[in-house]
């Protein structure tokens, strides 16, 4: 799993909120969230696409090891993947909004390029 960071849940708790994050984020094509959280959706979301750059059996079947939903997982080979076909990394941008309201926790918004 990229990334060292914990972000304050434990390993099971950790790996299906950022499953659910990468999913809502190929589905729907950005997130609103905070600026580290949306550090390890970028270098989990990006794995992924490069993962589904290449259709093949096994690609897919990593793919849908970690994508919660299965037409993500069929948008991501058919319509995002070959999208970046010509591109080594970079699928994705965080933009920062500012602090947020209640905690002043640093939100940003993480969008696929």
């Amino acid at each position: 799993m990229p990334g060292t960071r914990k972000l304050g849940r434990d390993t099971d708790h950790r790996t299906a909120m950022l499953r659910a994050m990468v999913t809502f984020l190929l589905e729907n094509g950005k997130i609103e969230t905070t600026v580290t959280r949306a550090k390890e959706v970028r270098s989990m979301t990006e794995k992924m696409i490069t993962i589904a750059k290449e259709n093949n059996l096994h690609n897919k079947r990593l793919v849908m090891a970690f994508i919660t939903k299965e037409d993500v997982a069929n948008k991501l080979f058919n319509e995002i993947a070959p999208k970046y076909a010509d591109r080594n990394g970079g699928y994705t941008r965080i933009s920062k909004l500012g602090p947020r309201r209640g905690d002043a926790a640093e939100m940003g918004i993480i969008e696929l390029v």
